[in-house]
């Protein structure tokens, strides 16, 4: 069962996770998108939305440097457990609680405005539950890990975490975790294999191309058409009178 769990079960989900955007890239560009629902609601997102992605960053931030960095570097550098655990419990924290407070009005108002409700798919339902799921047991890992239970994830689901990228896990690391932490786990895993099917792919969009292309020209040239056609009779443009021709109470009108 450990190795079903914590070996066979994360590789499947990882697997799901790039082969599901290479097909959903390939057969599914359009629908690549967040859908947004601004038009609709603005007030409630602009509140939201900005806590929930701004929480989210210094959590995953957090977790890259929790589980990537040994701990022997990071006491190397003369950062003791002391000092480590105590920006991980305040940082973690403020980041978890903007993360949930942001989580909760996004997933309130799609519930209660009619139009975004309805523009909400049973994968987008399927996609926040376990998107709660994921966040809320990550911030009991917080209070579990570093205060109720002492548990250092550093000696147990870091050292998992980067042997599962070097293709030897130890199931037994995770299998000795706390419940909290192997709940989280296995959440986060069936949340990426759902990733490529939801709007979490809009995480991998990026406009890279606005850096080096051209400036757009909105300007015409003088004495041009426009179109490739001639302008129907009526619907020629005029020049404004000049000043002169003002005082002299006349206009000058000119047809292209």
């Amino acid at each position: 069962m450990d190795v079903l769990l914590w070996v066979i079960v994360p590789y499947v989900c990882l697997a799901i996770f790039v082969v599901g955007h290479l097909w959903r890239y390939k057969y599914d560009k359009f629908g690549w998108t967040t859908r947004s629902s601004q038009m609709y609601e603005s007030k409630l997102l602009r509140i939201g939305s900005p806590m929930f992605h701004f929480g989210l960053l210094f959590v995953i931030g957090g977790h890259v440097i929790g589980l990537v960095i040994p701990k022997s570097w990071t006491e190397a550098v003369g950062i003791t457990e002391g000092m480590y655990h105590f920006m991980a419990v305040s940082i973690g924290a403020i980041a978890g609680f903007c993360t949930v407070v942001g989580m909760i009005i996004l997933i309130y108002r799609r519930r209660t405005t009619g139009p975004v409700f309805s523009a909400t798919t049973n994968m987008d339902k399927v996609m926040y539950v376990f998107l709660a799921a994921v966040i809320l047991l990550g911030l009991s890992n917080t209070v579990v890990g570093n205060i109720l239970s002492h548990y250092d994830y550093r000696e147990g689901v870091s050292i998992w975490w980067r042997q599962f990228f070097t293709l030897h896990p130890d199931p037994s690391l995770m299998a000795n975790a706390p419940t909290t932490f192997r709940l989280h786990t296995l959440a986060a895993c069936a949340l990426f294999a759902l990733w490529p099917f939801t709007r979490l792919v809009h995480v991998f969009s990026a406009p890279l191309g606005y850096l080096w292309r051209p400036y757009v020209v909105y300007r015409a040239k003088p004495n041009s058409r426009l179109g490739s056609r001639d302008a129907r009779r009526g619907w020629e443009r005029s020049e404004l009178p000049r000043p002169e021709d003002r005082a002299h109470g006349s206009h000058t009108s000119s047809r292209r």
